[in-house]
C-alpha cells in the first residue's frame, strides 16, 4: 500500500491548509485512514481519522478547525485545516490501518511540513 501526501506548505496564522492524500487502492478498504502529525522530540500524534464505518474521530486540540474526509471514488482522503496556530506546526503524516488474518497492518505515507507563523 502506498499513501502519498501534498498541499502542506508555510501559511500565517489563521490561515487555512488543505492536505490530500492518495491511496494505492480505495479508502474504503482501510479499517481506518487519516492523519497524524509530528514535532521533533514528540511522538507522533494522532490528528483526525475516518473509521470504515464512516465515524470520525479528532485530536481536542483541532476539534472545530479541522475537517477529515474522504473520497472513494479517488481513493483519495483530505484534511482540511482552517484557524491554524502556531502549534499546528509539524510534519503531517497520512496513515491507514488494516487487519488481515488477524495482524494489524499500519501504513505510512513520507510526512508534509506545515508550518504556521508570521
Amino acid at each position: 500500500v502506498e499513501l502519498v501526501e501534498s498541499g502542506g506548505g508555510l501559511v500565517q496564522p489563521g490561515e487555512s491548509l488543505r492536505l490530500s492524500c492518495i491511496a494505492s487502492r480505495s479508502t474504503s478498504t482501510f479499517k481506518s485512514i487519516g492523519w497524524y502529525r509530528q514535532v521533533p522530540g514528540k511522538e507522533r500524534e494522532l490528528v483526525a481519522e475516518i473509521w470504515k464505518s464512516g465515524g470520525i474521530s479528532y485530536a481536542e486540540s483541532v476539534k472545530g478547525r479541522f475537517t477529515i474526509s474522504r473520497d472513494n471514488a479517488e481513493d483519495t482522503v483530505y484534511l482540511q485545516m482552517n484557524s491554524l496556530k502556531p502549534e499546528d506546526t509539524a510534519v503531517y503524516y497520512c496513515n491507514a490501518e488494516e487487519i488481515y488474518n488477524l495482524v494489524k497492518y499500519n501504513y505510512w505515507g513520507q510526512g508534509t511540513q506545515v508550518t504556521v507563523s508570521s
